[in-house]
């Protein structure tokens, strides 16, 4: 089995390396824009850690590239690499706006796009998108982070579409959007606030539900929170 992770240097990323590559029998390609943090890891034989810059197209493309270039099959996609601005409304630029759909909303889009032709070949894949309760229709929103959670919602959705364009190619779409974990995200969000779950403990779930939530979901945008600030 082959497993992909995006923003995997640090927080819930790096904790999901760590739950993959206990798994037997299991090669995790690690996606990072700081690929020379993984240490000690880089000298594992399943696994690759691949620089992914997600600020551009042709990054994207690229890292699409490397890992069609070392994998005939992907398995397992988790979009989980993000970028978050914590400024009011008035004050976010054109920049910091396209900059976060960039990296959260273009990334997963075209990288699932990229690795489609990988997938679902002998059985079937599944891409877990990683949103936010910000993202989640209802849920609490939080002033200055207009382009974060907006960008986050329309990732939801995406995963929506790629669940139907995807279901004759053997490829669940599943979201989860999580909420407070101890993170440095979180600390950019909510200076101060503490949450009640570690990055290890999240990414335990999330790794758990890329193994085996696609044989009971499909297009689901499912909230995954004991706690909201």
């Amino acid at each position: 089995m082959t497993v992909v992770v995006s923003g995997a240097s640090r927080g819930i990323g790096r904790e999901l390396i760590n739950f993959f590559l206990e798994k037997k029998g299991t090669t995790v390609i690690a996606l990072s824009s700081h690929p020379g943090k993984f240490g000690a890891l880089s000298r594992k034989k399943n696994f690759q850690a691949l620089p992914a810059d997600f600020s551009s197209d042709t990054g994207i493309y690229e890292t699409g590239k490397a890992i069609r270039a070392i994998s005939k099959e992907v398995n397992i996609l988790i979009n989980n690499a993000g970028l978050l601005v914590n400024k009011p409304f008035a004050n976010i630029t054109a920049q910091e706006l396209e900059m976060v759909y960039r990296i959260n909303v273009f990334a997963p889009f075209l990288l699932s796009q990229q690795l489609m032709p990988l997938m679902g070949k002998k059985q079937k894949a599944h891409i877990v998108n990683i949103s936010s309760m910000g993202g989640f229709q209802g849920s609490s929103k939080f002033a200055g982070l207009s382009a974060y959670s907006s960008s986050k919602g329309a990732l939801s959705i995406l995963t929506e579409c790629l669940a139907e364009e995807l279901k004759d190619k053997n490829i669940a779409s599943n979201c989860l959007c999580l909420g407070a974990v101890n993170t440095e995200m979180l600390k950019q969000a909510f200076p101060g606030y503490k949450a009640g779950t570690s990055a290890k403990e999240m990414a335990a779930f999330i790794g758990q539900f890329a193994l085996t939530g696609h044989h009971q979901f499909n297009g689901k945008v499912l909230p995954v929170s004991t706690s909201t600030p």
